[in-house]
């Protein structure tokens, strides 16, 4: 019987290694209204805004979505390679090692580590280096501002996710949310975490307008999208279109949780 290696390969018991198969598993879908991308068949890429940095895309205006999500893997002394402003407004999320965040109109820098967080406006120029002696990673998403008649463009937002509470909406034992841009009707997005312990699901399958970007933190489960089911686990990123039916159950000897963005408070536009 072969052995499991994780979750990444299958290795026969007198092997350390393993020569791929005639024919690949591939884990993962990309379908007409979902995407689900496990990360060892994600590319890496490079961007003139950057330097020193592998640049991983994981969602695009290419694949369907309204959005652009990516994985940064930056080098020590890398990051921006001049102040970046690409009139789109964009959300930072560190996942590992310690950046230094500068933002336009603000005197002093701020400092990113492991779950330091940063929603830039549209039209705010910002620069971004990996201040610390190994490679640092950073989610960045970025997508156009949707201005509402008589709202002003929202500011800059910075903290950590250890930071901001976690609530129970449901009051369901074991389900958490944690709300990291304010309740404002200015922002024409959310950045939520959201946390299940094992055995914990959504009350039922959703089907709804917004649009959303998700990337699995910690943990494993399994989840519903369209008519599949699909087992996931961290590192895995999805993408949901709008109206897609979906759900997640948790599965696993430890908590899961996930970044999910998603596109709120606005109405239908037509063009």
């Amino acid at each position: 019987m072969p052995k499991l290696n994780f979750h990444r390969s299958i290795l026969p018991l007198e092997a350390r290694t393993c020569a791929p198969g005639a024919t690949a598993y591939f884990r993962g879908a990309v379908e007409r209204n979902y995407a689900l991308l496990p990360p060892e068949g994600v590319l890496d890429s490079r961007m003139p805004d950057y330097a020193g940095t592998i640049v991983r895309f994981l969602a695009s205006p290419k694949m369907g979505a309204g959005f652009v999500q990516t994985m940064l893997l930056v080098a020590p002394g890398g990051g921006t390679s001049r102040p970046r402003n690409d009139g789109l407004q964009h959300f930072l999320l560190v996942q590992e090692g310690t950046f230094n965040l500068g933002i336009e109109g603000f005197c002093e820098s701020h400092e990113l580590t492991e779950g330091g967080y940063a929603y830039l406006p549209p039209g705010v120029s910002f620069t971004l280096k990996n201040e610390g002696d190994r490679t640092a990673r950073v989610l960045e998403f970025y997508r156009p501002y949707v201005p509402a008649e008589g709202l002003a463009t929202p500011g800059p937002v910075v903290s950590n996710i250890a930071q901001v509470e976690k609530v129970n909406h449901t009051g369901n034992p074991g389900r958490g949310w944690q709300h990291l841009l304010p309740d404002d009707l200015a922002f024409d997005m959310e950045m939520n975490v959201l946390s299940f312990a094992p055995g914990t699901h959504f009350p039922s399958v959703e089907t709804h307008i917004m649009e959303h970007s998700l990337f699995l933190l910690k943990g494993q489960g399994m989840y519903l999208l369209d008519r599949d089911w699909h087992e996931v686990w961290a590192e895995d990123y999805i993408w949901m279109g709008p109206w897609v039916p979906q759900q997640f159950y948790a599965t696993g000897w430890d908590e899961s949780a996930y970044l999910l963005y998603k596109d709120v408070n606005r109405d239908v536009s037509f063009g």
